[in-house]
């Protein structure tokens, strides 16, 4: 069962019209973007593009919160290539996603950047979120 919040720190509200062939803005305006299917070649972004830079943003969130725990300053270069991929499950009746998060913590040993990751893992709340129910895999550079 989903844990209600204690305190809200923040909410993000959106309106988005027509689906994968539509449009998403926010109610501030700071994102306002045209959607296509991907792979359709047509203008706009995807709901996989979105969730990819959200989650990363979120994941680098979580490992300086982690580097501040464990005492390892996270370089400044910080880097996060996400994919996310569309795909089919349970004999293709259903939809489902897969994540590979790409990280790259210049200057750090590899000791340090698994125990960043991992630990971050824990606590990003896209991580919480999706936690058994999409394959996310990580590749540390």
């Amino acid at each position: 069962m989903a844990k209600q919040l204690e305190q809200v720190l923040y909410t993000a509200q959106t309106h988005t019209t027509s689906g994968r062939d539509g449009a998403g803005r926010s109610s501030d305006g700071a994102l306002d973007v045209t959607l296509s299917p991907p792979g359709s070649g047509k203008p706009g972004t995807n709901p996989e593009q979105l969730f990819g830079v959200g989650y990363s943003a979120c994941f680098m969130g979580a490992m300086k919160r982690a580097g501040a725990t464990h005492g390892i300053a996270v370089p400044a270069d910080v880097a996060i290539d996400a994919s996310v991929s569309l795909g089919k499950v349970d004999g293709g009746a259903n939809f489902a996603l897969g994540v590979i998060l790409a990280v790259s913590l210049p200057g750090l040993d590899a000791g340090q950047k698994q125990l960043l990751v991992e630990t971050a893992h824990q606590i990003c709340p896209y991580s919480r979120a999706i936690r058994d129910n999409v394959d996310v895999r990580f590749e540390i550079a």
